[in-house]
């Protein structure tokens, strides 16, 4: 269970052992174990229902609870920070993130996020995800471009999370990997949950938290190796789940990096051509529209500097697909 401000979780038999600031302080939640050991201090974790000392050792199977107070100078307060607005409506709005942009608020991102830029834009917003993520759908990553629904009311928020959930949504990426891809098409099966050896990241294990997680693919176009890099596949992939960093995860798995990625790529600044984010942009959302029924279509170019990278590498372009074509050709009269 978590929501704003609190998560809970199960010890693992993998974690058993650590300390238990140690092992709060590698969550995703928290941003270091002094940032843990003053949570538990404050008495706002409790083992089995019991506030504990920080020095505790954690057992497996003990329930760990943590309430993560904002900070007391923390207002949810609209900001003038510009959005790329594609579509919109008294239901919803379609926008195009940029690079950099955090979605909601969380703990080391209490302003500049896409929330306050809404508050800004908008006067009512859905509040069914709680009353830090108003218009809320579905999420990106901050580093992630691309495009993004937002309700404006409660009725479209339910109706278009619900869309997701059936997979009603289509949603596609495009990502540039590491290596050679040689089929044209490919599934990843792999199950998602945070890494044992570092509980900041996602990793396919095989356990009992772990959630089923599919991404397919197609590959658009390749490129011939060079003197630093071991070529490169331009891939557009569809989520039939959402899981966090699922495509970046699963892309690793297979050992086909995203260019870029600072957490799940190789980190070699000559192969990834000095890009320091993932090279991962959501460019295709087709819908139907939550009140009217109206099916939908969006499609978004490439960012500057990914359109850059790629322009940088065409000299080595082994030819694009057909599924290449097809999506370059889409995006021929997309906006930016």
């Amino acid at each position: 269970m978590s929501g704003p401000g609190y998560f809970e979780f199960t010890v693992r038999g993998d974690d058993a052992g650590q300390r238990l600031d140690t092992l709060l302080g590698q969550s995703e939640q928290l941003v270091s174990r002094t940032a843990a050991a003053r949570l538990i201090d404050a008495g706002l974790v409790r083992v089995n229902g019991e506030p504990v000392s920080k020095r505790h050792v954690v057992r497996a199977g003990e329930q760990v609870a943590v309430e993560i107070p904002p900070p007391e100078e923390y207002d949810l307060e609209p900001e003038d920070i510009p959005l790329d607005i594609r579509f919109e409506d008294d239901d919803m709005i379609v926008l195009s993130k940029q690079a950099g942009l955090v979605v909601h608020p969380a703990q080391g991102n209490w302003s500049g996020t896409l929330v306050h830029a809404l508050l800004a834009h908008a006067r009512d917003l859905g509040t069914l995800q709680g009353e830090d993520r108003p218009g809320i759908v579905h999420r990106l990553d901050k580093d992630t471009t691309g495009l993004m629904m937002v309700a404006k009311n409660d009725r479209a928020q339910a109706a278009l999370s619900e869309a997701i959930k059936i997979r009603a949504i289509d949603r596609r990426y495009l990502a540039l990997v590491h290596g050679y891809i040689a089929p044209d098409t490919g599934l990843i099966d792999a199950p998602l949950g945070r890494d044992p050896r570092d509980r900041k990241k996602m990793a396919v294990v095989e356990s009992a938290s772990a959630r089923q997680s599919v991404t397919t693919f197609r590959v658009l176009e390749r490129f011939m190796a060079g003197t630093h890099d071991d070529g490169y596949t331009l891939v557009e992939c569809k989520l039939y789940t959402g899981r966090t960093h699922q495509i970046r995860v699963h892309m690793a798995y297979i050992d086909h990096a995203v260019v870029g990625d600072q957490t799940y790529g190789q980190r070699k600044i000559k192969a990834d051509r000095g890009l320091t984010r993932q090279f991962l942009h959501a460019y295709r959302l087709e819908l139907d529209h939550p009140r009217t029924g109206e099916h939908l279509a969006f499609a978004d170019a490439l960012p500057a500097d990914l359109a850059r990278l790629l322009r940088e590498i065409e000299p080595d372009s082994m030819g694009r697909t057909e599924g290449g074509d097809e999506v370059f050709g889409m995006l021929e009269g997309a906006g930016r």
